[in-house]
């Protein structure tokens, strides 16, 4: 490094060193500031100015800076742009240092390891996962899954066996930061995830288990069911790791990890969470999605738990009803509400718990803890009043911490300041040397006052005064005329021209004691702040676990307010496979529609496990089947479903093929697009899986589309034999149910009144009569003269007139609409007739002119 540098810059160019690939804030009085690239880049990603400092090695130094007071707006932006941040502060005292203030970085802020609220989205989790592929695996999956809730405490591993399973375990969880070594780096990056990459070394089996086995103080991880699962220890050890050196802490609040088992969830791939919209619309937002509707939790944790739930529906039959039966004891209860209130003011516990155990918590924390137990006492009293065994049990889960909320009652004040710094934090009375040292901080003027009266009794000195002014610090004033009166142990400071100022011993003492005791008290604050906070850590696993069980609560209570409150009733679960629904209704689109919904009912099983749908567009074909896929997801998630009643047969996979896009990054065309979704469910469905497949063949000619959307119904139906829900616009496929009993025909009816097409939204047995695409392109505000020729050539193909000849077909006009609808040969001729003149025989033959429409080919 060059000598031509300043100090200061050589010490950032060091630390500079260690982080060349992220932002380095560098702490410089009030401000972080930014030099070289770092600068340049930050300008660009923050709209902040760019400027420069002086020069070094001859040239001008780019710079830019942020204010430290208002650095986690900055932060939130940039981690929103997938990038990292190390934070550099100073460490050194400055009336100390020789030279540059001793520096480090405290943090490495990446979008994966944030544990501020500043940072963090309350109703969603942020994820740091990794991903590694072992290819000397043994067990026989080598495609290994760690994901890392660093606010909220939790840590999990997987693994399996292909990597399209790998992949939609990715797509559920939707992580903030992903860890991976190049063969995964670029296909994860195209999937709109951001990506570090890591060496292959940091993801060694060797060095990562003794790295776990070290963190939870084991000797195996048998303890925790993962001491097998090679590949997802290698993705684990990585992620913790990472996690550590990001936080310059050992992470004592992550104190074990959990082997996440997909066989008890419900599998949903990514584009069966795509296509209901579980947690986001299509258009990647909360609103009108399944979440949105239904979320009636009154904490942050309850709603990211109510979001996991969604994501991963049970299986366990046991596990279901054991949600059920608490939901209903709840929704019995009868005082729902006051449950509600007892729930609201409880703070994100769990997030706090890991600022605590960061040692990074800010004094609201504290409050915020504090309130959140301070509810427990009655939130216990109210369960177990119920007289439901259920619920008592769910209140014996929960501990009031009476002694953690007794001490945090006694140390932090009611309203404490954000930030430790600004002091008065700690509650007066909490300790005697600090309150001492805040009386002589804010009472002054009442020793001066006190020590006054004491020195004229003492000395018999009636001018006497005791005061203060900044130059000269604490005085004892005496004038001239009473000067010589001065006790001997009074020594003279200062004259004036009509008086003596003196100091003692004493007065000097309590100088020295009022003036520093406010930077004594701050010091001493901050002291007693820090070993608060080291006095909580043992707790930390206790509090986690309530917290845990307040969340799981507060789900439960949201399912029975919805349930109360929108007529939703407990499924029951049935042994064999089949879905049998009662006046089921979609729950999004009843909640946002106008019009009463109209339900519908839902019969699928053993004897008939596949239904053709056909029916006009609009004509709720869509509805009806996201409708069966939502009912069954919640019912698995133990909620009661929008239904008069509803038997589901428990599933082990739901599959949807619905709508059409292409997609353009990747080099494929919408038809293509639907073919690989196609081909997932074929190659993945079983004979518990419920697939929706809403329009197969559609990308490509008539006979390829209907030949392909023929043989993948049949091969479903005789090959698989899942229930399928399948929508169609090819009625020849209807005849299908001629071949195999199995499969049933439904259609959505519309009836016809005149020109107006008349919608029903009712589900009827066996195939529609027509598609009425016509009607729905008026309705669509297409121009009358093109519906016209549109009529004039369904005609043609409907009475297999087509020919290649283009003169035999109706060619688009560029006239009025009026003077297309005239120029139909058989308008013409009727227009030239006189009805009243003709005989019956030519009645007859103009009847079977136009009925045939021969006068066309005429």
């Amino acid at each position: 490094m060059s000598n031509n540098h300043t100090p200061m810059m050589r010490q950032y160019l060091d630390i500079k060193t260690e982080y060349p690939d992220i932002l380095l804030f560098y702490r410089m009085g009030d401000f972080y500031e930014l030099f070289y690239e770092d600068a340049k880049n930050a300008a660009e990603w923050l709209g902040i100015t760019l400027t420069h400092r002086g020069k070094s090695n001859g040239e001008p130094i780019p710079m830019a800076g942020v204010p430290f007071h208002a650095v986690d707006n900055y932060l939130s932006r940039l981690v929103k742009q997938g990038r990292s941040v190390a934070i550099c502060e100073q460490i050194g005292d400055p009336a100390t240092s020789k030279g540059p203030v001793e520096r480090k970085v405290v943090r490495v802020i990446t979008p994966g390891t944030l544990s501020e609220d500043s940072l963090l989205e309350a109703d969603k989790e942020n994820l740091l996962t990794g991903v590694y592929f072992l290819k000397s695996c043994k067990n026989g999956f080598p495609y290994g899954l760690a994901w890392l809730d660093l606010a909220g405490g939790q840590f999990y591993c997987n693994e399996f066996r292909t990597e399209t399973e790998l992949f939609s375990e990715i797509a559920r969880l939707k992580p903030a930061e992903i860890l991976a070594e190049s063969s995964f780096y670029e296909s994860l990056c195209n999937m709109g995830h951001t990506v570090k990459l890591l060496d292959d070394w940091q993801f060694d089996y060797g060095q990562n288990y003794q790295s776990l086995l070290k963190h939870f103080g084991v000797k195996n991880l048998d303890g925790f069911g993962c001491d097998e699962m090679q590949s997802a220890i290698c993705a684990a050890g990585a992620t913790l790791n990472y996690a550590k050196l990001t936080q310059q802490s050992l992470l004592g609040h992550l104190n074990q990890i959990k082997p996440f088992d997909n066989r008890g969830i419900l599998f949903l791939n990514a584009h069966t969470r795509k296509h209901l919209e579980i947690t986001e619309n299509l258009y990647g937002e909360s609103d009108k999605s399944l979440f949105n509707v239904i979320n009636r939790t009154k904490t942050a944790m309850g709603c990211r738990l109510l979001k996991n739930w969604l994501h991963a529906p049970l299986v366990d039959k046991t596990s279901i009803e054991r949600r059920y039966n608490k939901v209903e004891s709840l929704q019995h209860s009868g005082n729902l509400e006051e449950l509600r209130a007892l729930l609201a003011p409880v703070r994100d516990m769990q997030r706090i718990l890991t600022r605590i155990a960061l040692l990074s918590s800010r004094p609201r924390d504290l409050t915020g803890l504090r309130e959140s137990l301070g509810v427990l006492p009655s939130l216990i009293g109210w369960l177990k009043k119920q007289d439901d065994q259920r619920l008592y049990e769910h209140a014996e889960s929960l501990s009031e911490h009476r002694e953690i909320f007794e001490l945090l009652e006694r140390a932090i004040f009611d309203n404490p300041p954000v930030v430790i710094r600004d002091g008065n934090v700690i509650r007066d009375g909490f300790n005697e040397e600090l309150d001492q040292l805040r009386y002589l901080s804010t009472n002054a003027s009442d020793l001066l006052a006190d020590m006054e009266e004491r020195e004229k009794e003492a000395t018999g000195i009636n001018t006497l005064k005791v005061g203060y002014n900044k130059v000269h610090g604490f005085f004892i004033e005496i004038s001239k005329a009473q000067s010589d009166k001065a006790p001997i142990h009074y020594t003279r400071r200062q004259t004036l021209k009509n008086a003596e100022r003196f100091i003692t011993p004493e007065l000097k003492e309590l100088e020295e004691k009022v003036l520093s005791s406010q930077a004594k008290a701050l010091a001493l604050e901050k002291q007693l702040y820090q070993s608060l906070i080291e006095s909580l850590l043992p707790s930390v696993p206790a509090l986690q676990f309530t917290a845990e069980q307040i969340a799981i609560l507060d789900v439960l209570q949201s399912f029975a307010e919805i349930a109360e409150q929108e007529n939703y009733v407990r499924p029951v679960l049935m042994e064999t496979t089949g879905i049998n629904i009662t006046c089921g209704r979609h729950p999004v689109v009843e909640a946002y529609q106008n019009d009463p919904f109209i339900p519908n009912d839902v019969v699928i099983g053993e004897q008939q496990k596949s239904l053709i749908i056909t029916g006009p567009n609009m004509g709720g074909k869509s509805t009806y089947m996201r409708m069966t896929a939502i009912i069954a997801l919640l019912a698995h998630a133990g909620c009661f479903v929008p239904a008069e009643s509803a038997e589901i047969g428990l599933l082990d996979a739901i599959y949807t093929r619905i709508g059409a896009s292409d997609d353009l990054s990747g080099g494929r065309s919408t038809f293509m697009v639907e073919m690989s979704e196609a081909a997932n469910i074929l190659n993945n469905a079983g004979e518990k899986s419920l697939v929706i497949l809403d329009e197969i063949g559609r990308g490509t000619s008539t006979y390829d589309g209907m030949a392909l959307a023929w043989a993948t119904l049949d091969y479903l139906n005789q090959r698989i034999n899942p229930l399928v829900l399948f929508a169609t616009h090819y009625f020849e496929l209807t005849q299908i149910t001629q071949k195999n009993q199995s499969i049933k025909n439904m259609h959505f009816g519309a009836i016809q009144h005149g020109e107006k097409l008349i919608l029903d939204h009712r589900i009827h047995p066996g195939p529609t009569s027509k598609s009425y695409g016509i009607h729905v392109a008026k309705l669509a505000g297409v121009p009358d003269g093109v519906l016209k020729l549109a009529q004039d050539y369904q005609m043609h193909l409907e009475q297999g007139k087509h020919h290649q000849d283009s003169e035999t077909v109706p060619q688009p006009s560029v006239n009025s609409t009026r003077e297309v609808q005239t120029q139909d040969p058989r308008i013409a001729l009727l227009d030239s007739l006189n009805a009243d003149e003709l005989t019956p025989k030519q009645a007859l033959d103009l009847v079977y002119k136009l009925t045939r429409h021969s006068i066309l080919t005429e």
